[in-house]
């Protein structure tokens, strides 16, 4: 059985655009075993569109570069790079495009869609193209939404001001052993099925290796890491992406001379003990049994 899969930038197609000019690369989905973990980059043109659907997941998109407008029944959202969002499952939603060059989000869907059942998506009546305002995550109007910068990742710049801008307590920077991790997607947002978040390692960071009761993607957003996943090691770059199922021992080293940062992403969310198990913490153990 398939407990993890790499996918370097170089070698996934590029789908066409649709007659409404969208496309979508999944990079991760349930042909490739994954239960709880849809994941892919999304395309539109400056004049595409997604018609009105719901979905029966839920979804969570990062903005990766260029501007598109999400439009729902509460209102319509201009949304730029660095902005994300969660759409929960059941809510009806359309992309339109802006801009001069169109937009590139990538999107977490928790569970996978199914292919069986229509990729668990349904059409729904247009919803109104309003003017759409930009997101400010003090406005509890925009709630479901938020905006990262590569700042939010400096330990040594974080302030008051920059704490405000998040969209909650919980998103203050954790920073641990050349570590650092920006929450972005989680149950304060709204989400049930789901985080996502950001991770920048210094130089010398490392994380021990380990795994979990769930699934976790990445997606390489910048410099370069030393990935194992079960015994076999990859070098990924900007625009790799990663997957480890369950149980999937997998650990990173920085592999360049700047930070390496990556959105991941995490499903179904992690249980509030025992998320985490150390192939240092069974060494020791057994070590301590032998004495």
């Amino acid at each position: 059985m398939t407990r993890h899969l790499v996918r370097l930038a170089a070698a996934v197609p590029e789908p066409p655009y649709d007659e409404l000019g969208y496309r979508r690369r999944e990079l991760v989905g349930e042909a490739d075993g994954s239960v709880h973990t849809g994941f892919g980059l999304c395309e539109l043109r400056p004049d595409g569109r997604v018609a009105a659907h719901v979905h029966s997941y839920e979804e969570s998109f990062h903005v990766l570069d260029g501007a598109v407008v999400l439009d729902t029944a509460e209102g319509s959202y201009l949304l730029e790079e660095g902005d994300y969002g969660l759409l929960p499952a059941g809510v009806p939603h359309a992309w339109r495009g802006a801009g001069d060059t169109g937009g590139r989000w990538a999107d977490m869907l928790a569970p996978v869609p199914r292919a069986r059942y229509g990729h668990d998506t349904q059409a729904v009546p247009a919803l109104p193209e309003r003017d759409p305002v930009r997101i400010d995550v003090r406005d509890p109007r925009t709630r479901s939404f938020g905006h990262f910068e590569p700042a939010q990742m400096d330990p040594g710049k974080q302030s008051q001001d920059l704490l405000a801008v998040s969209a909650s307590m919980r998103t203050a920077l954790l920073v641990y052993s050349g570590i650092t991790v920006k929450m972005m997607v989680d149950s304060d947002l709204g989400a049930v099925a789901s985080t996502m978040f950001m991770v920048q390692y210094a130089p010398d960071g490392v994380a021990g290796s380990h795994d979990h009761p769930f699934e976790e993607t990445y997606l390489i957003v910048e410099g370069l890491v030393d990935a194992t996943f079960d015994g076999e090691r990859y070098r990924l770059g900007p625009g790799d992406v990663a997957w480890a199922g369950a149980g999937c021992v997998h650990g990173f080293t920085n592999a360049g001379e700047g930070p390496v940062r990556w959105l991941e992403t995490q499903a179904p969310q992690p249980p509030p003990r025992h998320s985490y198990r150390f192939t240092r913490d069974w060494d020791y153990l057994r070590e301590a049994l032998d004495r």
